[in-house]
């Protein structure tokens, strides 16, 4: 088995690491309407973000040579497009990644320090997605590869 194959296998553990993510979601909602704990809404909060963050971090070791869906395929194929995209991405990573080191160091609070841990792993996460996403658009831009010849991975 080759290992870009092997890698791209092993990125499908997002799926359920992303349901885990939403399973403490969930749990956030009912802790809404029953007890409105507000420690153990944060510690679920926290939860939730490491695995979505986790799950995200999976979801880069996809082949950057294929796209999921047309509408990704658009997006890298269009210079333009592809840009934008990249440019929502950075920004979103950066976003997470202050917002994240910003909480965690002025914190004194062991909670909300761990809500700021999560969002931290969320902004690691996507600097991950962003890797993928340059790649990829690297690979399918027409402007640079007329003819790519690649497909989307069904």
């Amino acid at each position: 088995m080759k290992i870009k194959r092997m890698f791209h296998l092993v990125s499908y553990l997002q799926y359920p690491l992303m349901l885990i993510a939403v399973f403490y979601v969930v749990k956030i909602y009912i802790e809404i309407f029953n007890n409105k704990n507000l420690e153990v809404m944060l510690e679920n909060i926290n939860t939730s973000l490491v695995f979505m963050g986790i799950a995200l971090s999976f979801s880069t070791l996809q082949d950057p040579t294929k796209t999921q869906n047309k509408l990704s395929r658009k997006i890298y194929e269009s210079p333009v497009k592809g840009k934008i995209f990249i440019g929502f991405i950075s920004a979103f990573a950066l976003l997470m990644l202050v917002i994240g080191i910003a909480g965690f160091l002025s914190s004194s609070d062991t909670t909300v320090s761990s809500v700021s841990f999560g969002i931290l792993t969320i902004g690691i996460g996507f600097i991950g997605i962003l890797k993928v996403a340059i790649e990829m658009f690297e690979n399918h831009r027409l402007d640079k590869n007329p003819v790519s010849g690649i497909s989307i991975d069904k």
